[in-house]
């Protein structure tokens, strides 16, 4: 199993702490930053090899992950057209890196151990979502059609729960999904979400729900959603503390 970590965004929402750094290394807790707590995360649940696509601060980025990495091996793809693309483009670039198994996630993305110990786990391909907490305006939400997921976007409201943009996806639904992807971008269409192409294609690549309720897992896209992650995180650790 190999990660893919989109961390090519400008973080704009998140000046002025993006202003001389990418957002994955904003602090979330003295100790930690977003990317520091991916690369732990992923190291604990066996997983070796990263890729990580870049965009903004890129020698920054890469001299934190090469600092703080857990002895994984970890490939940098940067996103010459960061600024007017979306991540499929992102995932476009690092695509010759994304054979087999992926676990992919976005680079802002925030969520309690527990959580991708729960995707790891996962028998096939899944997306975390949750059906515990109100449906979300401007993030993704996850149409269900049976046991498997049919749409994802920030547009869906009917037959939808909450998603957050994390995934394992098993060799078959992933490279139906890729493959979609490169036409996307071969055609000039970069600048959208990579689930809009997985919507064109989600009978074939075929992604469970995966609900994980209550446990903590969020983007942080402004400064409000780092003060919720923050005050959250200090939330599980006392309550881990506590056990």
């Amino acid at each position: 199993m190999k990660a893919l970590i989109l961390n090519s965004g400008a973080g704009v929402r998140l000046r002025p702490l993006t202003e001389t750094q990418p957002k994955c290394m904003t602090k979330i807790s003295p100790e930690e930053t977003i990317l520091g707590r991916h690369l732990r995360q992923l190291a604990d649940v066996g997983v070796e090899e990263i890729v990580i696509t870049t965009g903004p601060f890129e020698r920054e980025l890469v001299q934190y992950a090469e600092a703080h990495g857990e002895k994984q091996k970890v490939t940098f793809v940067k996103n010459p057209e960061y600024d007017r693309t979306n991540y499929i483009y992102s995932i476009f670039c690092a695509r010759e890196y994304l054979g087999g198994d992926i676990l992919l996630l976005h680079g802002d993305l925030v969520f309690a151990d527990e959580v991708l110990r729960r995707v790891m786990d996962f028998d096939g391909s899944c997306m975390v979502t949750s059906s515990a907490v109100p449906l979300p305006e401007k993030d993704f939400k996850a149409v269900l059609s049976g046991e498997y997921i049919k749409a994802v976007g920030i547009e869906f409201f009917e037959h939808a729960v909450a998603a957050q943009p994390l995934y394992k996806l098993l060799r078959k639904d992933w490279q139906a999904w890729l493959s979609r992807i490169e036409m996307f971008c071969r055609n000039g269409r970069r600048n959208c979400y990579a689930e809009n192409a997985f919507n064109e294609i989600s009978n074939q690549c075929r992604i469970h729900p995966l609900e994980v309720g209550n446990l903590f897992c969020q983007e942080v896209d402004s400064l409000e959603d780092l003060d919720l992650v923050v005050s959250g995180l200090r939330t599980l650790d006392s309550e881990d503390s506590a056990i």
